[in-house]
């Protein structure tokens, strides 16, 4: 591995912006690191540690940073999408067009959902046998349950690749007005949601506030983000995010808290849109002196190896921190009490022991996360291609999110969760996810070079 990351960072081209590499490298760690200092589990259970001391609750404003994740995705989409369209075939447009949109789904989601898959497959081949050996009790329990829930990223992920294309012209026509339009949506919807009570229009917003944020993203790769627009971002975000939680319906945290009646995440709301726009200044604003740090050859390997890796790791971080815990309670060590002296003298250990179990995971799947060949559009597919591709990623998208919020507890009862107002089962979900990706596959082959 050394040698491969050696000859990728050095094959690295002049024009590439490595900036971007390193902001989706921290901002997955970030989530990961806020995830396993979040959890409080004890013998009876797992419970929150900004519930237990709502006074942390600030440090979600550095913390969750998924925004960023998704800003850079809009960056990383446009430049993709577009260099297919540089290359496809002159003759037969529309047939031209289907082949464009299907290679890029294939290509965009085969690094995402191959090791999603072999998760998904792992985990509910090891719950069911969990379950038929009669277990599934205590932390096994909340484990099969809870392991699943950062899948919501990935589907909200998929989400913005299908909707590239689209997104994309009219960020070319209209520019800043088509990410002044999303926010006005998201701006509506909060008020219809919040003072005119209009029911279930919140949901909505999962399409509107992260679409926003990834919009950022094709302004990004235009240049369109210098660094007046980048300060303005960052202080008219946090502005507008402490007013909104100062004075609107808005709770403090930027994660879901259990038992709130109002949640910034699900579904996202106007303060956390307005949450995404001060980290995406901030970070913008950064974005030259971390350019020069990483020209330097040591900074820039580390980087490539992490982002080789990053999508591995962050499926796995939360199996390798039940699995800590677990330990320690077959162990018979002591769990302390959440936020005491104690739980706070032990978090090195198990936050090392945690990093540890989830390099050996790492180690073990990381071979799923390498990218196939570069997509081309030399071969037109059949006609049918494009709109094949787009059910195949729906489906993707509704079995991903539908297995993050049943989760792979209660398999031999039937366990359900409603997605959109229809109950989902994890075998359901397994199987629109896979179901999916096969047709997003076979679009994708039929367009490409053989």
């Amino acid at each position: 591995m050394g040698s491969s990351v050696r000859e990728l960072a050095g094959a690295t081209p002049a024009t590439r912006d490595r900036y971007v590499d390193l902001l989706r490298v921290a901002s997955l760690g970030a989530v990961v690191l806020g995830h396993w200092l979040m959890a409080a589990v004890t013998p009876d259970g797992v419970g929150n540690l900004l519930a237990v001391v709502p006074a942390l609750q600030p440090l979600t404003w550095l913390l969750q940073v998924m925004p960023v994740f998704f800003f850079v995705g809009g960056f990383s989409h446009a430049l993709s999408y577009r260099s297919l369209l540089r290359k496809r075939p002159e003759a037969a447009p529309g047939a031209a067009a289907d082949s464009v949109y299907s290679a890029f789904l294939r290509a965009r989601l085969q690094r995402l959902l191959r090791p999603t898959m072999v998760f998904v497959l792992v985990w509910g081949a090891a719950a069911l046998l969990v379950q038929l050996l009669g277990g599934g009790g205590g932390l096994t329990g909340v484990t099969l349950r809870m392991v699943t829930q950062p899948l919501w990223f990935i589907g909200i992920y998929l989400a913005m690749v299908a909707f590239t294309p689209p997104l994309l012209k009219l960020h070319e026509r209209y520019g800043w007005g088509a990410f002044a339009g999303l926010a006005g949506a998201a701006v509506v919807v909060d008020v219809l949601r919040f003072a005119a009570g209009v029911p279930y229009v919140e949901f909505l917003n999962f399409a509107f506030v992260w679409l926003a944020v990834h919009q950022l993203g094709f302004l990004r790769a235009d240049g369109r983000i210098h660094l007046r627009r980048a300060a303005l971002l960052a202080g008219g975000g946090l502005v507008t995010a402490t007013a909104l939680v100062a004075f609107g319906p808005y709770p403090l945290s930027m994660v879901g808290m259990p038992g709130e009646k109002v949640s910034n995440m699900a579904p996202p709301t106007l303060a956390l849109l307005a949450h995404g726009l001060w980290l995406v200044g901030a970070v913008e604003l950064l974005r030259a002196p971390a350019a020069r740090l990483l020209e330097r050859p040591r900074v820039w390997r580390t980087v490539v190896a992490a982002n080789g890796v990053a999508m591995t790791a962050f499926l796995w971080h939360l199996t390798a921190m039940f699995g800590v815990y677990g330990a320690l309670l077959a162990l018979d060590v002591a769990l302390p009490e959440p936020a005491s002296a104690a739980w706070w003298a032990q978090v090195p250990l198990r936050l090392a022991l945690a990093a540890a179990l989830t390099a050996a995971l790492v180690a073990a799947f990381r071979t799923f996360e390498r990218p196939a060949a570069p997509a081309t559009p030399g071969t037109l597919g059949s006609p049918g291609a494009g709109p094949l591709a787009a059910l195949g990623a729906t489906l993707c998208l509704l079995g991903v999110l539908g297995l993050s919020i049943v989760g792979f507890g209660g398999l031999l009862d039937g366990r359900t969760a409603l997605l959109i107002a229809i109950p989902v089962s994890a075998p359901a979900a397994v199987a629109m996810t896979l179901g999916g990706w096969l047709l997003v596959e076979r679009a994708g082959r039929g367009a490409g070079v053989r």
